[in-house]
This record gives structure tokens, sequence and C-alpha cells, in this order.
């Protein structure tokens, strides 16, 4: 027996679709944000040791900056080739499912990440990142398809509340493990092995979670979910190169579009500042913030992303509320003005009770300017069943705009510090700010 189709803005569309987020949010919050990034930078012995990597000689937040930015290049190159093959034969999910299995598998390689196999732990590092991201581009190509504008910013929201709420609960147990590791059976004596092993087992472990749970959730999304739009057409040589000519057809209707092409420009600017911020945030801290040990390093770090998380839930639904009330560019204007001053804070901030301030702060504009972004640009699109060629083209233009900002990021910080790093990313919140005072009210031709 068939199984019945779930109908455009039904509330189990619309939740399934929402469950994806609860699903992969836990790579952003342990893999990206937390535990790994603490991992990653408790393997140098010292602050100034430096990691050899292709031939070069760098700090490890260049590293890893650099690694990021290949990634995003990478997931710019690859998404509007995809998305025009997922468009010409009406399977947009096969390819959701593709990346969202090579993140999850990346996730578990982590385990096995180490100084000695740099450059296969740095491909288990790239599956994931490049996993994550792939897939959202096909996720976020749903959200005109499944939601009706008026529905479009609140399941947004709600989308990036599930994914807050499911991390933070893998994160608390994976917290335990690494906080408590005698109550999960890791043996902790006085040899300087056993120490090690009590201090990363835990975090290792950690990872094989994230990737089981990424997996796992994701089931109940591609069940709900339409493989797309079908038109009975299969892959052929011919067509492996459509997504170039959709992007450049989008490219043509956008310069048509006067309020999509302002806003997207916008976006590219301030997208860039915050994706890099977000990224970076966690190796900031633990580089750059006077913490009174290792062990008050670690807990502050964690208690900062856990706040950061929480506080997202409540600042993803405040700015849904708002952008109601006076609109979404306007709502726009007032979050990046909000990162503008929170560059210049950072810049500045030297103790643990200033980082946590910070970290409060981010939380709130963090899950705003990411789920009305999103909605924002769903909502000014014309009207087509060509969703999944325009988001791509967003997609696109994020991407390119973290290459742009990671390189930019590690370039200042091998050249001087992340301090001056984050304080230059300011520029772009300026710049982003006042592109949105230019996005027309209405549409314009």
């Amino acid at each position: 027996m068939a199984r019945v189709q779930a109908i455009k803005g039904s509330k189990k569309l619309l939740n399934a679709w929402a469950f994806y987020d609860w699903a992969n949010s836990v790579y952003t919050l342990t893999i990206a944000s937390s535990i790994f990034p603490i991992f990653y930078s408790a393997l140098f012995s010292s602050k100034d040791e430096l990691v050899h990597a292709f031939g070069y000689e760098m700090k490890p937040t260049v590293l890893i900056s650099i690694v990021t930015a290949f990634t995003f290049l990478t997931v710019a190159f690859l998404s509007p080739l995809l998305s025009g093959i997922a468009d010409y034969v009406g399977n947009k999910k096969m390819f959701m499912k593709f990346f969202c299995y090579v993140g999850s598998i990346g996730c578990i390689g982590l385990y096995w990440f180490s100084l000695e196999n740099i450059h296969w732990s740095i491909l288990f590092y790239f599956m994931g990142l490049i996993g994550y991201w792939g897939s959202l581009v096909f996720y976020n190509s749903y959200l005109p398809d499944i939601a009706f504008e008026h529905q479009q910013d609140s399941i947004s929201a709600k989308g990036f509340s599930l994914g807050y709420i499911g991390s933070v609960l893998l994160l608390i147990l994976n917290l335990a493990m690494v906080m408590m590791p005698e109550m999960f059976g890791f043996n902790i004596g006085e040899t300087e092995e056993s120490l090690n092993l009590a201090k990363f087992e835990p975090m290792k472990i950690s990872f094989i979670t994230v990737g089981i749970w990424w997996a796992l959730f994701s089931q109940y999304t591609f069940y709900v979910l339409p493989k797309g739009v079908s038109n009975g057409h299969k892959i052929t040589r011919n067509v492996v190169f459509n997504g170039l000519r959709e992007l450049r057809e989008v490219w043509r209707k956008l310069k048509l579009n006067l309020r999509l092409k302002r806003y997207l420009w916008a976006f590219f600017v301030f997208s860039m500042a915050v994706q890099t911020i977000m990224l970076m945030a966690v190796y900031f801290g633990e580089k750059e913030i006077n913490w009174a040990s290792d062990s008050e390093k670690t807990t502050g770090l964690i208690i900062s992303i856990l706040v950061i998380q929480l506080v997202a839930v409540i600042g993803a639904i405040i700015t849904s509320k708002i952008s109601d009330s006076i609109g979404n560019i306007k709502t726009l204007i007032g979050v990046n003005f909000i990162w503008l001053c929170l560059c210049f804070y950072a810049y500045f901030m030297q103790s643990p009770i200033q980082f946590y301030i910070a970290a409060g702060s981010v939380g709130l504009v963090m899950g705003g300017v990411q789920s009305l972004g999103r909605s924002t640009y769903s909502k000014f699109l014309p009207e087509t069943d060509d969703t999944t060629s325009y988001f791509s083209f967003y997609d696109v233009a994020e991407k390119i705009g973290i290459v742009i900002g990671m390189v930019i990021f590690a370039v200042v910080d091998q050249i001087s510090s992340m301090r001056h790093a984050i304080l230059f990313l300011f520029v772009f919140f300026l710049v982003g700010i006042i592109l949105l005072f230019r996005v027309p009210k209405e549409k314009t031709s």
C-alpha cells in the first residue's frame, strides 16, 4: 500500500521538516562549538605550540580556519551542481540523505583524531563539516515547499529551537562523561597515561554519539518529507552542469528583483561575520581569556556554550515575534547592530565573567539572525517551483562569505592575534546594516 504524502502546510509535514534541526544540530554544538574545540586545543601543550600540516607550520587555530574555509569553498562549488541534478530528477531528498550520512561518518571518525595522523584526522573533520552544510542546501530549500509564507518565520524558528534543545540534551550527557569520567567506567589513576585517557576518551566517545544521533533522528524527517517535484528525468551527462546553468538563470532573475538582490548582498556580508564568530568563539575563549586553571577553563567554556544554546532558543522565538510586529528587515538591522557592539566588547574582554556575558549576548542574537535570515529569503522569493536552485544560490552566497570571513580571520590571527581578527569583523556588520537599509519595503522590479 502506497504511503500518503503529507499536504503542504500540514502539521505533520512542518514538524517532520523542523525535526531535522533536532537531528543535525548536535553537530554544530558538540563538534563545531564545544567539545571538539576543547579537545583540539588540549592536544597542544602550550598556547604557542604550532602544528605541522600540508608542508607548513602554523598556529592550531589557523589550521582549523583554513580547513573550514576550504570545506565551505567545496560546498559552494558542489551545491549548485547537485541542486541542479536534484531539481532535474525531482529527488532532493536523496542528496540530503547522502550528506547527512557523510557527516555522520565523519563525526564517528573523529574518535581517531590525533596529531600523529593529522591529515587523516583533518579528513574526518572535513567530512563532518561538509556533511552538515551540504545537507542544509537541500534542507533549507524544502521550506517554501512545505510551508506557506505566513508559516515560514514560525516554523523556521521552531526548527532552530528544536535544534538547540536536542543538542543541549546530548551535550549534557557528553559533558557528564567529560567532567565525571569515573561514573562512566573510565579509569582515573595517577599515571600520566591514565589521566590522559580520562581526559580524552570521554571527548572522543562524544563524537561517536553525535554521529549516531544525527543519522538516527534524521530518519523521521526522511520518512515524511517528499522526494521533490518529480518530472521523470534521469541523471545523464548533459545535466551534471545543469545547476550552474540554473544558478546563472537565478542571477539573471535577481537583477529583475531589486528587493531580493539587495537583501542577498546584505545577507552575504553580515552572514560572513556571524558564521566566522560562531565557528571560532570557543577557540577565542580558550586562547584569549585569563582562566585561573585548565579545569576552570574547561568548565567555563562548557558553561558558556550551554548559555549560548539555551538563550538562543529564547532569542529565536523573540526575534520571530518582533519581526511579526515591525518586519523582518528592521529586526535584522537591530540584531546586526547588537553583533556590531559585541565585536568591540570581545576585543576588550579578559576575565571569565566578561566571557559569560558575551556568551549570553551571542546566544540572544545567534538564534534570531539564523532563523530570520533563512525565512526572510524564503519570503522574498518569487513564485516558482524551482526552490532548490534559489536556495542553492542563497547557500553559495553564504558559503563564499564564510570562506572570505575565515581566510581574513586566519590571516589576521597568524600575523597578529584573534582579538584583532574579531575586531576586524565589525566592518562587515556595519556594511551589512547599511545594505539592509537599502532593501525596498515592497517588491520592486
